[in-house]
């Protein structure tokens, strides 16, 4: 539907939780996802990255992610939440569309189990790891919907970069290393 601009840091909505989805059918809530969706696209082709966004990110105060991984189908998650983590933990690189000129280690659960609602309004459940990187992803975008974001979570001061120091040294070994191809 549209390209929404996307929130940058300091935006005052990337740092409120989100409202619950009462209804994950309504047609406001299919056009959101489309919005992120072609945002996300946009961002995609433009930057190289991007593998999901949420809702506020285009400054809608709801519980609603996208996520577009390479080679999958597009992946909606209305009112998702992590029901278990795993007690291993693992630092990764992250870096956020709301600030895409800097990238930094967090650390996260190795595993988490995520409860979510697809648009029809029926709920699934998944567990999800290193596989696809998708613990690591799952847990970056649905802290956007509770008002944290991955620099909250910077595991030393030290490794925040600019993108371009980032791309030089690190992006190869990194979950970003094939964005730019897809």
């Amino acid at each position: 539907m549209a390209v929404r601009t996307v929130r940058q840091l300091g935006d005052p909505v990337l740092r409120e939780p989100c409202k619950e989805v009462k209804d994950p059918s309504a047609p406001e809530i299919r056009a959101l996802v489309e919005d992120l969706q072609d945002t996300l696209a946009f961002w995609r082709k433009t930057t190289g990255y991007g593998r999901g966004i949420a809702a506020p990110q285009i400054g809608v105060s709801q519980r609603v992610i996208f996520l577009r991984l390479p080679g999958e189908d597009p992946w909606p998650l209305v009112n998702p939440n992590i029901l278990e983590r795993s007690a291993e933990r693992i630092v990764v690189w992250d870096a956020c569309l709301s600030f895409l000129s800097i990238f930094m280690q967090v650390e996260r659960n190795r595993g988490i189990t995520v409860q979510y609602q697809d648009l029809q309004g029926k709920t699934h459940q998944i567990q999800a790891g290193e596989l696809r990187d998708l613990s690591e992803l799952l847990q970056h975008e649905i802290d956007h919907l509770d008002g944290i974001l991955c620099i909250d979570r910077v595991t030393d001061l030290r490794t925040i970069c600019t993108k371009e120091e980032f791309e030089k040294r690190y992006r190869a070994a990194s979950p970003y290393a094939t964005a730019a191809s897809h």
